[in-house]
């Protein structure tokens, strides 16, 4: 192995006070941090000042910088001696492509380390007020990714047990196939009138949900021309949002009422009904030395 050391930390969902102990003194240690779009800049901001940034962020149909450079990144700063930091939304290795660049180091014999985070998955319905499980509703769930890779001849997802098996379905990265998504759906065995949810900018201080059902939910997103990046929910735990919600979220789908029709609307309009400096609980991140 070269005595080299990259780690692969997750960034966590968007609060940048959800990283981890151990992410962040990896990110404060960085010689060189090598980020993505959905990392707070609050966490870049950690790394010494000396530190080499290097930014590679993708969005829906546009990639900074592919997939193989990013890896051909990891592996010349860590053969040059810098401690590496590999920083990324949510979790590593959930729909995050870390198993890819452990792999590409691997193959350069190149020592690494994976931080994990919290996942989207999971925070970012918490913080809507949806819990992803519960004893009374949900026994079982399943994430799944809404943006397969575009050589695949067809969808590796198998929609016909999905639909079906298990009681809450989140979906990640699902926004612009939503339509698809709800088709399937229905066309297996959900009933078209299963709550779901869309959470934008779930965690931060843009934050706000669209709840409807597979049979609206489309036509509710064209409305306010929703865009990434968003969580997906499908299920009946998303009747507990308006009950449970905790972290000013907005329900857009009652805002629906003031659109004039057939006028597109920005989500811009749609912001928190509460201030962040006036949420209880929920004041503004200041991560200490």
């Amino acid at each position: 192995m070269i005595p080299s050391l990259v780690h692969l930390v997750g960034a966590g969902p968007g609060d940048p006070g959800l990283i981890t102990v151990r992410g962040l003194n990896a990110v404060r240690q960085a010689t060189v941090i090598i980020y993505d779009r959905l990392v707070h800049p609050a966490l870049v901001e950690e790394a010494p000042t000396t530190a080499q940034r290097i930014y590679v962020g993708k969005e829906s149909g546009i990639h900074c910088v592919p997939q193989v450079q990013i890896n051909q990144l990891l592996i010349k700063y860590a053969i040059q001696g810098e401690h590496v930091v590999r920083l990324k939304g949510g979790d590593p290795f959930v729909f995050g492509r870390g198993g890819e660049e452990a792999e590409a180091l691997v193959a350069a014999g190149i020592h690494f380390e994976v931080i994990p985070g919290i996942s989207s998955a999971i925070a970012v319905p918490a913080y809507a007020g949806i819990p992803v499980t519960h004893r009374k509703v949900a026994s079982s769930f399943a994430v799944i990714t809404g943006h397969e890779e575009g050589s695949k001849d067809r969808s590796a997802i198998d929609w016909q047990r999905l639909a079906t098996a298990v009681d809450t379905i989140i979906i990640l990265m699902g926004v612009n196939g939503l339509e698809r998504i709800t088709t399937q759906l229905i066309q297996h065995g959900r009933a078209p009138e299963t709550p779901i949810a869309l959470i934008r900018w779930g965690t931060t201080s843009e934050q706000y949900i669209l709840i409807g059902t597979l049979a609206d939910i489309t036509a509710k997103a064209a409305a306010i021309v929703l865009e990434p990046p968003a969580v997906i929910v499908v299920g009946e735990v998303v009747n507990l949002a308006e009950r449970l919600c905790w972290f000013r979220p907005t329900f857009a789908e009652q805002q629906l009422k003031n659109i004039t029709s057939g006028v597109p609307q920005s989500t811009a309009q749609y912001r928190p009904r509460v201030d962040a400096a006036q949420s209880a609980g929920n004041q503004p991140v200041r991560l200490s030395k």
